[in-house]
């Protein structure tokens, strides 16, 4: 079969994630529901126990294909109708009559929906918690260095480099309590018919779907209509996007931190690798940029997922394709994401000399806020210091010359403070402020949260 889509020839997506979305485990995820659904309608009596259990064997017996499914499909242009009469065929004729009792193709195409997204969480929420334990040790190692902190791309103060992962590290531990809390309001069985009354079942409807939602490790529905509310669905799709999103913003620092000017970081280049077709010296961020690109395509289904929300009253069909790629997508795309950025953050190479290095670019203007802090402490208004501070900045900008230097020789500045005084205050190792406490605390939060996961 010709593949089109990068998802589809293996250039993105882990093997565990695509197997999840693949064609056959698709069909054995709706089997599994009949099976749950013929067995639970037999036990409280809504079908012959032997019905129930030959039903629920023939469901499970890993002998009913996708491509037979699809052969059915051709005839009866209906893709549940063709899974249903595959499965009938597997069954003896005194069983055939209740297959598929009281449901209707959406309890199937939701429920297994939800176990899709029960499989995918599996397998994200492991890696979303490494991620953020790797980015909290990297915060530990790095919480002594102090480097340039940027606002608006300009030299603004002094940051612990550390604080960088923490501040990412704290951020992939929210995004564990949220897979957490959502799964109850995500991960839902609906097996209620038609249109959400129960419709056959009668009053033992929800005792049918309380059955099969504990088998299928799937939480029952409280109300419906024929589909399952896509509220539920924008939430899995909006959550998968903000962790693309986090992970999107740490590969935008790290691409800026690796230019050439900055120099402060890089990805790990390995051996025989080429970093430009054209220049062979250059070591490009493409593992960075590669997160970047997925993540727009990622957040471009937010959209999409909000859009099916409004259906026509029980239902209409304006959903049901766009989600055949809207699903998988998001979680195919969050996966590699995660494996690519584990990999950057596991192996970033941290030129700490060229931190130091950048701490001197602006020839000591990065200590403002601190000598401004100094005058007033001695009972300068503020206005007042603000204006020589910067006064006598722009002009040592002017004159290149240190800012150090430009203030020793000014009188607002001498009158109040002593050399020794003015030295202290361009030590940077003196300016971490509690940046050591707080990496501390993130540490801790991040063991605490991701205990269980890695």
């Amino acid at each position: 079969m010709l593949a089109i889509l990068p998802i589809d020839n293996g250039r993105y997506g882990t093997k565990e994630m695509l197997y999840v979305f693949s064609e056959q485990k698709k069909v054995d995820y709706q089997l599994e529901i009949e099976g749950a659904a013929a067995i639970s309608q037999s036990e409280i009596g809504l079908i012959p126990k032997t019905a129930g259990g030959k039903i629920f064997k023939a469901a499970n017996s890993g002998k009913i294909t996708a491509k037979r499914i699809k052969q059915l499909e051709t005839k009866s242009d209906h893709d549940t109708a063709a899974l249903v009469e595959a499965l009938s065929e597997k069954c003896t004729k005194d069983a055939r009559p209740w297959i598929h009792y009281g449901l209707t193709s959406n309890d199937l195409v939701d429920t297994s929906n939800s176990m899709q997204m029960r499989d995918s969480l599996d397998i994200i929420e492991p890696k979303v918690a490494k991620m953020a334990l790797i980015l909290a040790k990297r915060a530990v190692r790095h919480g002594g260095i102090p480097a340039v902190g940027r606002t608006h791309g300009q030299h603004a103060s002094i940051i612990s480099f550390g604080l960088k992962f923490a501040n990412w590290a704290a951020e992939m531990a929210k995004h564990v309590e949220r897979i957490e809390e959502m799964k109850k309001r995500v991960l839902i069985c609906k097996t209620l018919g038609v249109v959400g009354t129960g419709s056959l079942m009668g009053a033992k409807s929800l005792k049918v779907q309380k059955r099969v939602a504990r088998q299928l490790g799937l939480f029952p529905a409280e109300v419906t209509t024929q589909v399952v509310p896509r509220e539920r669905y924008a939430e899995y799709v909006f959550e998968l996007s903000l962790i693309g999103a986090t992970l999107e913003k740490m590969a935008v620092e790290i691409r800026n931190l690796q230019r050439t000017e900055i120099g402060e970081v890089a990805e790990q280049f390995k051996k025989g690798q080429m970093g430009s077709s054209a220049v062979p010296v250059k070591r490009n961020p493409i593992k960075s940029e590669r997160v970047s690109s997925l993540s727009k395509m990622l957040r471009g289904q937010v959209g999409i997922a909000f859009e099916n929300i409004p259906l026509w009253h029980e239902r209409d069909l304006s959903n049901s394709a766009n989600e055949r790629f809207v699903i998988p997508t998001v979680a195919i795309l969050t996966d590699e994401m995660l494996e690519t950025m584990i990999r950057i953050v596991s192996d970033l190479l941290v030129n700490e000399e060229r931190i130091i290095d950048n701490l001197r670019i602006t020839k000591g203007q990065i200590f403002a806020e601190f000598v401004l802090e100094a005058l007033i402490r001695r009972g300068v208004p503020r206005f007042v210091a603000y204006r020589d501070v910067q006064r006598v900045a722009f002009e040592a900008k002017d004159r290149n010359v240190q800012y150090i230097d430009a203030i020793k020789n000014d009188r607002a500045f001498s009158s109040r403070l002593t050399d020794k005084e003015i030295d202290s205050i361009f030590t940077p190792e003196r300016h971490l402020g509690a940046s050591l406490t707080i990496i501390d605390n993130v540490n801790r939060t991040v063991q605490k949260t991701v205990k269980g996961f890695v």
